[in-house]
């Protein structure tokens, strides 16, 4: 992977496209005898958990271009959903992204958006009121949001997108659960089953148009290009674990100043300066704990954002106050 391209021109021969095809083949056969059958095997038994470990907000930028017009042509749509409102998903925009530090270890100042954001870390106290963590804060129009295969799918179930509202709902009605239990640890898990087979029915066609541009002549891999002289510019896409924006400015043909905003930051950051819960904070309130010193209720949830992270979890018994510290090996 090189910018402007990547550097697949010689693997382009007929034994390795067959070789691809025949891993997607069985790779989906995987999915659909033992993944799929196991997913809703298990969910059947933990139905409650529809209604735990749910988010409010819900970010997509979308991935999988089908054409040259993005977002319209995302085979995963862009969008965002707000307050749980499917039906009021609207097209997302990177003018409303900010990134606030008011409760991370940085240097304070106002919320900014990427292109004018600034990364100056300042460790202190670990203070839960003011500041405990090395992730910024970001908010879309100020608002926390989760991203990752629950807002993908969410997005495209909002958007009447056949491939996968197809799906949502035949498991919802095979589970016998309402949509609102999307919104749930639960609803997070499916998700990414879902999204595996709408991904994975798609891409033999995929891999056909490219031997069918092939066969036409077709193979360029690399686009030439020139650094300008002075220039701004935004990358969004969806990666497996979620949303990410990439934002760079140029001057004098060098890079002045260059941020991005990663899934795991939008699901794990802080409070704001709003005093806004971030997702997995907000998802893990209420959650039932059996036993203190063996919380795999909390790391149920925080495993189904797939947090790319070392991270530990702090449990405090309410009644005696006592903080137990849990080692997840």
């Amino acid at each position: 992977l090189v910018v402007g391209g990547v550097t697949c021109v010689a693997d382009l021969t007929p034994d390795r496209i067959a070789e691809f095809l025949y891993i997607t083949k069985e790779t989906q056969e995987f999915v659909n005898k033992v993944y799929i059958p196991d997913l809703l095997a298990v969910a059947s038994f933990y139905k409650d958990w529809g209604a735990i470990g749910g988010t409010t907000n819900f970010l997509a930028w979308g991935d999988l271009p089908m054409g040259d017009n993005e977002p319209e042509s995302l085979f995963m749509p862009r969008g965002v959903i707000m307050k749980r409102d499917i039906a009021g998903m609207k097209m997302a925009i990177q003018e409303k992204v900010t990134e606030h530090v008011a409760h991370g270890w940085y240097e304070d100042g106002d919320a900014k958006h990427p292109y004018i954001g600034e990364t100056k870390p300042k460790h202190g106290d670990y203070v839960t009121d003011k500041k405990y963590s090395w992730f910024k804060a970001p908010r879309y129009d100020g608002e926390p949001c989760e991203v990752g295969p629950l807002a993908r799918v969410l997005v495209a179930y909002g958007k009447g997108k056949k491939e996968i509202k197809d799906l949502v709902d035949d498991t919802l009605k095979k589970l016998g659960i309402p949509v609102q239990a999307l919104f749930s640890t639960l609803g997070r898990t499916a998700a990414r089953g879902l999204e595996t087979i709408a991904i994975g029915n798609a891409m033999p066609g995929w891999v056909m148009e490219l031997v069918e541009n092939l066969k036409s002549g077709d193979t360029k891999t690399y686009t030439p290009w020139e650094m300008p002289n002075s220039a701004m510019g935004v990358g969004l896409n969806d990666v497996a674990r979620g949303s990410l924006g990439h934002w760079i400015k140029i001057e004098n043909k060098v890079i002045k100043n260059y941020q991005y905003v990663v899934p795991s930051t939008w699901n794990l950051g802080p409070r704001c300066d709003k005093g806004k819960l971030g997702p997995v904070e907000e998802a893990l309130i209420g959650t039932p704990v059996a036993d203190p010193k063996k919380p795999l209720e909390i790391l149920r949830t925080v495993h189904s954002f797939d947090p790319c992270i070392a991270c530990g979890v702090h449990v405090i018994d309410p009644e005696s106050n006592q903080v137990y510290d849990i080692k997840v090996l």
